[in-house]
């Protein structure tokens, strides 16, 4: 069964694990777009130059520049996941006019809901060793002793971006921007939400029961 799928949800729901491990059982690409971009530039295309013109002055990289660089990802692709992408109603227009151009639209929207203060705790749990960057995460994986690397002992640090600071408004920015993004799926028939603060692996059982549905309906 050859899919193509966005993964919709806030920062620390898990989209990245799932969409690695839905690609796999598929064999389907893998799309994340802040990877095409950065890709882009490196390797120095015609898109990517434009696109480091803006990065370089501090500017947002336009839509049509990212739906240029989609575009080509998807020439060759039978199917795929997108993660990370379409952030605004703009782009989710823009990216619907893309795929009905290439008469490849979308079998679904997964949005992975996860309740907020789950979130959070995701989010600002993560601590790493400034010796050797060793990772923790108070949750998931604690460190041996609290506050110490398990490795050396060197106390364990919190990055910016994991603060309880920048934590809420990574979320804020995501609620401003996708709230209309998920009613304009609702309205087109074909977002799926689903229960994303389960284990990995219950999470990836639910995908795959709703997908097989999908596809028993013939959708």
């Amino acid at each position: 069964m050859s899919v193509r799928l966005v993964f919709l949800g806030p920062p620390g729901a898990g989209k990245g694990t799932q969409a690695q491990l839905i690609a796999s059982q598929y064999g389907i690409d893998q799309l994340a777009t802040g990877d095409i971009l950065r890709r882009n530039v490196r390797q120095g295309t015609p898109l990517g130059m434009d696109a480091k013109r803006y990065m370089d002055a501090g500017e947002l990289v336009p839509d049509d520049v990212i739906i240029g660089m989609v575009e080509r990802e998807l020439q060759d692709a039978s199917g795929f996941i997108v993660d990370g992408f379409p952030r605004t109603l703009a782009q989710a227009e823009a990216f619907d006019a893309l795929l009905e151009r290439m008469a490849t639209p979308l079998t679904a929207v997964l949005l992975f809901e996860v309740p907020r203060q789950q979130l959070v705790d995701r989010l600002t749990g993560r601590w790493i060793c400034p010796a050797d960057q060793s990772s923790y995460h108070l949750v998931f994986s604690p460190p041996r002793v609290t506050g110490e690397c398990d490795l050396c002992g060197t106390p364990l640090v919190q990055r910016s971006d994991d603060t309880l600071e920048t934590v809420t408004k990574r979320l804020s920015v995501y609620d401003e921007q996708t709230t209309p993004l998920i009613e304009y799926y609702r309205r087109k028939g074909n977002l799926i939400a689903i229960h994303a603060e389960r284990a990995v692996s219950d999470v990836t059982a639910e995908i795959l029961s709703a997908l097989s549905q999908l596809a028993g309906t013939g959708a």
